[in-house]
C-alpha cells in the first residue's frame, strides 16, 4: 500500500497511489467496508486510528482498487503530490549513518546515532521547486531513506521496533552548509523553510520486506553523485527507533530521515554546490523517486 497527500485546491487530503492512479484515501476505506466515517483530514490521522491494521487495510482495499469499482482522483502525473504527512508532530534526521559519509567528512565513527530535527514547515511534495536560492549560496544534496511510524512507539526493544514503523519514503535533506557551519549547532542550516523534497508516497513495509537491503542513489544534472545500498547503515532502521524511543516516544506520522551516503557537494573538490535551474533526483529501490529543480 502507498500512502500518499495530494491537493486539488482545496488543501491536502489523504490518498492512494495505485497503479500510477491517485484514489481517495477515505473513499476506499468506505468501498472496502472499513470505514463508514467521514473521511480522515490526513495520512497522520489514518496511521493514528488504523496504524496497527495496515496489512490487513492494504489486503482489503487492493481488490477494490483492481477491480475498477472507486473512480480515481486522476492518473500520477496530473495530481499535485505534498509531502506524505504534511503535519508530523516530529522530524527526526540521523547524520553520519553510513561509514563511507564519515570518512569524507572526516569525523570519528559514531557510538550512537547522531540525532537532530527539522520541523514540518521545512517539508516539500516530490516534485516541488527548491526555492532557497536566496537564503545561502552553499546548498547541498542528500539523498535519504525516511521512516514512517505508524502507531505510538515508546521504550521498544530493537527486535520489536520495525512492528511501529508504518513504512518507507524518500527524503532529500537539503542543506544550506554556510549555515550548517556557523556555530556547532546543526539546525540552522538543515530546517530551512520549504527545503525538503519528501515522497513520493509512504510505501509500507509488507511491500517492501527488509529495509536494509535497498540501493540508494542521488543524481544532479542526470550524473550520479550518491550511491549506495542501506545495508551499509551503520545504525539500521530498527537500530533507530529503538534507540530514539528510550527517551522520546514516537507517535504516528513521525518522520525520522536514516543518513546519507558519501559524495555530498560539500566534500567534492571543487564543492558541487546546487544552483538554479539545477535537477536534482533521489531514487530508492522499491519506494520511489523524487524529482526536484533549484529556483
Amino acid at each position: 500500500m502507498k500512502l500518499v497527500s495530494y491537493d486539488r485546491g482545496a488543501g491536502s487530503e489523504p490518498g492512494l497511489l495505485h497503479s500510477d492512479q491517485v484514489f481517495g484515501l477515505g473513499a476506499a476505506l468506505r468501498a472496502a467496508g472499513l470505514q463508514a466515517s467521514s473521511d480522515l483530514p490526513s495520512v497522520r490521522a489514518f496511521l493514528q486510528v488504523h496504524g496497527d491494521q495496515l496489512p490487513d487495510i492494504a489486503a482489503a482495499v487492493g481488490p477494490v482498487l483492481d477491480g475498477g469499482a472507486l473512480d480515481p482522483v486522476g492518473v500520477l502525473d496530473s495530481v499535485k503530490l505534498g509531502p506524505p504527512i504534511t503535519d508530523p508532530l516530529k522530524v527526526l534526521c540521523v547524520g553520519l549513518n553510513y561509514s563511507d559519509h564519515v570518512g569524507e567528512t572526516g569525523r570519528a565513527m559514531p557510538a550512537h546515532p547522531d540525532l537532530f530535527a527539522k520541523f514540518a514547515s521545512s517539508l516539500i511534495g516530490p516534485y516541488d521547486a527548491i526555492d532557497r536560492s536566496d537564503v545561502t549560496d552553499n546548498l547541498d544534496f542528500e539523498g535519504e531513506l525516511a521512516v514512517v511510524i505508524g502507531r505510538e512507539c515508546g521504550r521498544v526493544a530493537e527486535g520489536d521496533a520495525l512492528s511501529y514503523v508504518a513504512g518507507l519514503s524518500v527524503l532529500n535533506d537539503i542543506t544550506a552548509r554556510d549555515l550548517q557551519y556557523r556555530g556547532t549547532q546543526w539546525l540552522a542550516g538543515k530546517a530551512v523553510d520549504r527545503a525538503t523534497p519528501f515522497g513520493p508516497a509512504i510505501v509500507t513495509l509488507d511491500e517492501i520486506g527488509d529495509p536494509q537491503t535497498l540501493d540508494i542513489e542521488t543524481f544532479v544534472n542526470g550524473t550520479r553523485v550518491q550511491g549506495s545500498n542501506t545495508r551499509h547503515m551503520i545504525f539500521p532502521v530498527a537500530r533507530i527507533v529503538s534507540y530514539i524511543s528510550q527517551f522520546l516516544t514516537l507517535s504516528p506520522g513521525d518522520v525520522i530521515a536514516t543518513g546519507t551516503p558519501e559524495g555530498i557537494g560539500a566534500k567534492r573538490t571543487p564543492p558541487l554546490w546546487l544552483r538554479p535551474g539545477d535537477k536534482v533526483e533521489v531514487v530508492l529501490e522499491k519506494v520511489g523517486i523524487l524529482h526536484n529543480e533549484i529556483h
